[in-house]
């Protein structure tokens, strides 16, 4: 299975989840949006899978330091998709990509699951 975290290096649930997932001894490939963004076809293909609500980040930073004009534009997953090509970091990170299923955020007990024996 082909397992690729996205996210920033210096997010700290980022880090929380890559230090799990070295620990656990699972590679994985990382994806940083800052140097390699997060084109439409990426996003796009997430939200066939997670609700737009989900993967757009508005307790962070970025959102709060958007105008209120622009916030009030996103009323769906387009309106979202195009904010998080222009503006990765509203991402809710991670995105943790396995074998075609996303998982959105980080918690030791979701990853436990995600990455049980079968």
């Amino acid at each position: 299975m082909t397992v690729t975290l996205y996210g920033i290096p210096n997010c700290d649930t980022v880090k929380k989840a890559r230090i799990w997932l070295d620990s656990k001894g699972i590679a994985y490939v990382f994806h940083d949006f800052k140097k390699a963004g997060a084109p439409a076809a990426l996003i796009d293909g997430w939200l066939t899978q997670v609700p737009w609500t989900t993967l757009l980040n508005t307790r962070g930073t970025t959102w709060r330091g958007l105008p209120e004009t622009r916030r009030a534009e996103v009323s769906d997953a387009a309106g979202a998709s195009s904010l998080m090509q222009e503006a990765p970091s509203l991402i809710k990170r991670p995105v943790l990509a396995t074998g075609g299923a996303i998982h959105v955020g980080f918690s030791d007990a979701a990853y436990q699951d995600i990455f049980k024996p079968s």
